[in-house]
């Protein structure tokens, strides 16, 4: 085990931050308005009240954006857990299916599945991690019968006052930056480099979503608004939910 330098972890957030804020814009740039509408619920924006084509698009914009960053983020964070890991323990991106992270720690070998946060899965989710691991055991057993393994499920931000879950551990937050690291107080130490030029890139950010924000607007109101202005809610349900024999009756 070696002393995690903080000055390489902040080394590595700046070299690489720019790469979550490009990944960011390009998924904002791959939107389609027509694809986009298709996923969302006609009856919720009449039910919400919503009047103007502004207020549907930021709207599925806006719930984009959110599931997307998490992901992305998610992303991110998994390569800043294993690059700080290799540093003080000499753990590597594993070529194992279902396994992010693998390394050596008091003897034994530990296998990790990274995610964002605590409740990432549902039961099914879970399973699949589960069979993951046990796979990943046979598959490292073939070279080493005798090796001791550990599975674990590391959270990247969030709590778990029952770590321990028979087949694997899980980790989060504080005890999952601690696990990897050896550093209590790394959860906390790394929030500062995280914010290298982030209003610059946020600006970036800002000027492609009010770009789309637009540019949708615009598609929506010439397909769906009628000559007054209003929405069209037949069109907009009809275009969401009609069968192809409906569509073509219009």
């Amino acid at each position: 085990m070696k002393k995690l330098s903080l000055k390489d972890v902040s080394q590595y957030v700046e070299k690489n931050i720019g790469t979550f804020h490009e990944k960011r814009i390009q998924s904002l740039d791959s939107l389609k308005l027509s694809k986009v509408l298709k996923r969302k619920n006609p009856y919720l924006f009449k039910a919400k009240y919503v009047l103007t084509a502004e207020q549907i698009i930021r709207g599925i914009v806006d719930a984009h954006i959110s599931s997307s960053e998490e992901g992305i983020f998610g992303d991110w964070l998994e390569g800043l857990a294993i690059f700080i890991n290799e540093k003080v323990y000499g753990g590597k991106k594993s070529g194992i299916i279902g396994i992010d992270l693998e390394f050596d720690k008091d003897g034994r070998r530990h296998i990790v599945n990274i995610k964002s946060g605590p409740n990432w899965g549902n039961s099914s989710q879970i399973a699949k991690m589960v069979a993951d691991f046990k796979t990943a055991k046979k598959t490292l057993r073939t070279s080493n019968s005798q090796l001791n393994i550990i599975a674990v499920n590391g959270c990247c931000y969030g709590r778990e006052n029952r770590p321990d879950k028979g087949d694997y551990f899980k980790y989060c937050g504080q005890n999952f930056w601690e696990f990897i690291s050896g550093n209590e107080n790394l959860y906390t130490e790394i929030i500062e480099p995280l914010g290298h030029k982030a209003k610059e890139k946020n600006d970036d950010f800002m000027k492609s979503y009010s770009q789309m924000i637009n540019k949708f607007t615009k598609e929506f109101t010439n397909e769906f608004c009628k000559e007054n202005g209003e929405i069209d809610w037949g069109k907009l349900v009809r275009f969401n939910s009609a069968t192809i024999d409906s569509k073509k009756k219009k």
